[in-house]
């Protein structure tokens, strides 16, 4: 019995990630999600404390830059787990421009694993004005925006 019970804490140890042991940046991004700063805000922010890589691993069209979150930062939003990271900010150097019409002149927000529905909910429940976007199956985009 003793045996069995060393066998099985040892194959849990094992599945866990290596992030539980490991010194890792931890962010919940909650409070710039209520829409009250910049894309470049935001972005900057992310970048200095080395949360998210500073090159954008992708641009929309509409110039959105979407970033990757650095290999061992563990971000969230209203719980839930944060994939990506995008932003933009007209004629900010930071950003690069896609080539269609820019989405908005100031932009940004996260992109997690979630249903739209529960999303919606946790950022109504903390009173966020940010837009949900429903981006595949259990991916929600959590998106703020300035004109």
């Amino acid at each position: 019995m003793n045996r069995l019970f060393v066998s099985l804490s040892f194959l849990v140890v094992a599945a866990l990630p290596l992030r539980s042991f490991a010194a890792t940046p931890d962010a919940t991004l909650d409070a710039p999600l209520v829409c009250n700063e910049s894309g470049h805000q935001f972005i900057a922010d992310l970048m200095n404390q080395q949360l998210i890589n500073p090159k954008p691993s992708h641009v929309e069209r509409n110039s959105i830059n979407a970033f990757s979150p650095t290999p061992n930062a563990h971000l969230t939003a209203f719980g839930f787990r944060v994939f990506a990271v995008v932003g933009f900010e007209k004629d900010d150097p930071m950003f690069r421009t896609g080539d269609g019409e820019p989405l908005a002149q100031s932009a940004y927000g996260v992109v997690v694993f979630g249903s739209e529905d529960k999303v919606q909910s946790a950022l109504t429940d903390a009173g966020s004005t940010a837009i949900v976007h429903h981006v595949a199956p259990l991916i929600t985009a959590i998106f703020c925006k300035r004109n």
